[in-house]
């Protein structure tokens, strides 16, 4: 299969075997005239949004948006700022968090990390809806002696705006920082910067609240964060909205209160009016200096499948190099995002391949997996029962948003594969089990087992486009005594396609269904439908592939999962 990439070149996807799968490049390069490694960017790919970046010591961590998936508030840890670790998710269960029931893209908006009195603070807010102008945003804290836990009850704070975030000064004083959301007809709804002060002995908030700045003409001013320097203090926000026109805007006051004036050389980063770049939507940052004192900045991008088109891999995170003289403002190379960036001096590059295998021998789910809207406990989820093997417990249809049972993973690359081997045991056309390729509750594709009217095993394709519910025609697959089989998803750029075997241990070959589906409705773009004047449904979250189980009938099916695989499929490029 031959397609172009972003250069314009010819490329040939390569041959593969599920067990022998070539791993991806690491996101290590170097600068071409020396050893030392260089940033490759985006550092997260995939759904990793809303970055927020923290160094504690040696050690570099930064947490990113979950919207409707567990485990809320995804962390990865780095000491070097090249190669990044996942570290799986803050929000485990239900005490910090209850995703019953969100709506899609709501959830986990644009967490905030910072470290203060040896605890880490986590500050989140959930949204629960954005239609007709109201958030509904409710922000909490937590705080831990170590970034993986264990994280104390939330201190429930306010809901005046989300894109909450801390700033602990010098003085031992902390400040609360969010965009201040204003619903009501005919006004800006975001209406500016507000801060107070929190209290972090009584952990409540306290005295006045003061809005510190209203933004520039770029708009949509949200994402605020303090850093003090040089007797400055920096504000730097989010502002253009998170599409392609999202900027990072600096301002700055030699008072924490104000007055802010905004960099007269415009925003510090942006890729609008840029279709040329590869990375996009650059915008959303958040500041970090190294131990040698050099600054990095942690921003959103995204990576268009064609010059201002969709982007299956949602919104990434990347990291640029800030030049910041003493008393002057930080600037970053021309202000527009780089795909490769100086690494900090330390840096020692590596290899960390992206997927392989899941034989399910432990006893939890791995970092790299997140569920929908419940967390993944032993209600659903089973890896004792039967050894190396995941049991998913049926959950509601795929438009329920109480207690659905879906194991997914983030597609970071524009050519992947996605195969598990099942085991499932349908009793009637209210079980269903098998692989999809997921974006929301209203635009996924799933290939599953399930029974026809006669009890008979089957396997189907089932499509949904903007909430509509078809039946692939022509696909249907009869089982016979199978009960074991292999299922494939693919994304080759924009086609998606499916294949399945019936000897999943065996040397039999796969069987493609011999269809191909359109990719780019997983993206945040086909899920924005925009109404005048309101976006009716927003898109914030990139493309999934997992694993899936229906009891429609609450008869108490499940389905085995005896191996998931995802990995980056390599491409072979020439100069044709």
């Amino acid at each position: 299969m031959t397609d172009l990439d972003g250069l314009g070149r010819r490329v040939t996807i390569s041959g593969r075997n599920f067990v022998t799968i070539a791993k991806a490049p690491a996101p290590v390069a170097h600068d071409g005239t020396s050893d030392h490694p260089t940033i490759r960017n985006p550092v997260l790919p995939g759904f990793h949004p809303d970055p927020s970046i923290l160094r504690v010591g040696a050690d570099y961590y930064i947490a990113t948006s979950t919207f409707e998936w567990y485990p809320g508030v995804r962390l990865h840890h780095s000491t070097d700022l090249v190669t990044w670790r996942p570290l799986g998710g803050a929000l485990t269960e239900r005490r910090l968090l209850d995703l019953t029931g969100t709506a899609d893209s709501c959830g986990v908006w644009a967490p905030n990390l910072t470290y203060a009195d040896g605890l880490f603070h986590l500050l989140y807010s959930d949204v629960a809806t954005f239609a007709g102008g109201y958030w509904d945003p409710q922000n909490y804290l937590i705080t831990a002696p170590a970034v993986d836990g264990p994280w104390s009850d939330p201190v429930v704070l306010h809901g005046r705006g989300f894109d909450a975030s801390l700033f602990h000064d010098d003085d031992g004083s902390t400040w609360m920082l969010s965009m201040r959301a204003d619903w009501r007809p005919g006004r800006d709804r975001f209406a500016g910067i507000s801060i107070q002060r929190y209290d972090r002995h009584e952990r409540r908030l306290t005295g006045p609240e003061k809005i510190i700045f209203e933004g520039t003409d770029a708009g949509l001013t949200e994402a605020p964060n303090i850093y003090r320097r040089d007797g400055w203090y920096y504000l730097v926000t989010a502002e253009g909205g998170t599409t392609l026109t999202h900027q990072v805007t600096v301002a700055r006051s030699r008072h924490l209160l104000g007055d802010y004036q905004a960099d007269p050389a415009g925003p510090l980063l942006t890729s609008a009016g840029r279709p040329d770049l590869a990375l996009q939507k650059a915008g959303h940052g958040s500041l970090v200096r190294t131990p040698d004192g050099d600054w990095y900045l942690a921003h959103l991008v995204a990576r268009p499948y064609a010059p201002s088109g969709r982007c299956v891999l949602g919104r990434e995170t990347a990291l640029q190099k800030v030049e910041w003289p003493a008393g002057e403002w930080p600037r970053i190379r021309d202000g527009i995002p780089a795909e490769r960036v100086p690494a900090p001096a330390a840096a020692q590059a590596f290899a960390a391949g992206d997927g392989g295998d899941d034989h399910f021998d432990a006893p939890v789910l791995g970092p790299d997996w997140s569920t929908l809207r419940r967390p993944a406990g032993p209600d659903w989820i089973d890896l004792t029962s039967r050894p190396s093997h995941l049991r998913i417990h049926g959950g509601q249809s795929p438009m329920a948003r109480h207690r659905p049972s879906l194991v997914a993973r983030r597609v970071t690359a524009r050519h992947c594969v996605f195969e598990a081997t099942c085991e499932f045991e349908p009793r009637s056309y209210r079980d269903l089990a098998g692989v999809t390729a997921y974006y929301n509750t209203r635009n996924w594709y799933y290939l599953h087992v399930t029974a026809d009217d006669d009890g008979a095993a089957v396997l189907d394709v089932l499509c949904c486009d903007s909430g509509r519910v078809t039946l692939a025609p022509g696909l249907r697959v009869p089982l016979g005594d199978v009960r074991r089989v292999g299922l494939r998803v693919r994304l080759d750029d924009a086609a998606l396609t499916f294949a399945y075997t019936t000897d999943p241990d065996g040397d039999a070959g796969w069987h493609e269904l011999g269809r191909t589906f359109d990719a780019t409705t997983l993206s945040d773009e086909y899920a924005a439908t925009i109404v005048p004047g309101e976006p009716e449904a927003w898109g914030f979250t990139g493309a999934f592939v997992g694993l899936w189980v229906q009891d429609l009938g609450a008869e108490g099916g499940y389905a085995d999962f005896d191996r998931a695989g995802y990995d980056t499929v390599p491409l072979s490029v020439t100069n044709e």
